[in-house]
């Protein structure tokens, strides 16, 4: 598939963990593969191959040997500092993103992140517009309340 770039970079903002996305990616890749032929006849695949990994991670989350446990502080991956406030800004946001339900993180990413509208959004995780914009609402509001400062920095639509 030629978006298979973009599909581990969804996959990744999805899970938070690289090794998880790829092996994600390569478990629906390999889905992908066995029904090109039925699935390139769609209007949109790559709406339906981002389903599948949607699809795929939320079976994942849903086993309750794959629940992992929060910890304070993530470990760190890199010795290089990073003294840019907007990075810093952006990866304290993303660390308070990883304490949503793995549903409201996915909504978030789907609509942040991959910039869908609800329509779209509700279309990939099966559920109705209604219920993405209240599990968005939801999310948001934990965020408001977990950062302060991301209030006045979020463009909420």
């Amino acid at each position: 598939m030629a978006r298979g770039a973009a599909l581990l970079r969804f996959a990744r903002v999805l899970t938070a963990d690289e090794h998880r996305a790829e092996d994600l990616v390569q478990d629906v890749l390999a889905k992908v593969y066995a029904s090109w032929r039925r699935i390139s006849l769609l209007e949109h695949p790559d709406l339906y191959v981002r389903r599948m990994l949607v699809n795929a991670y939320t079976s994942w989350w849903r086993r309750a040997v794959n629940r992992e446990l929060a910890v304070a502080e993530p470990a760190a991956t890199s010795s290089v500092e990073d003294t840019a406030s907007e990075s810093a800004e952006r990866d304290a946001i993303w660390r308070l993103v990883l304490q949503l339900s793995p549903r409201q993180r996915t909504i978030i990413v789907l609509r942040y992140y991959e910039d869908y509208d609800d329509a779209t959004i509700a279309e990939l995780m099966q559920c109705r517009p209604g219920t993405v914009r209240t599990q968005a609402r939801r999310a948001l509001a934990k965020l408001q309340h977990l950062y302060p400062a991301f209030e006045s920095a979020n463009g909420e639509r």
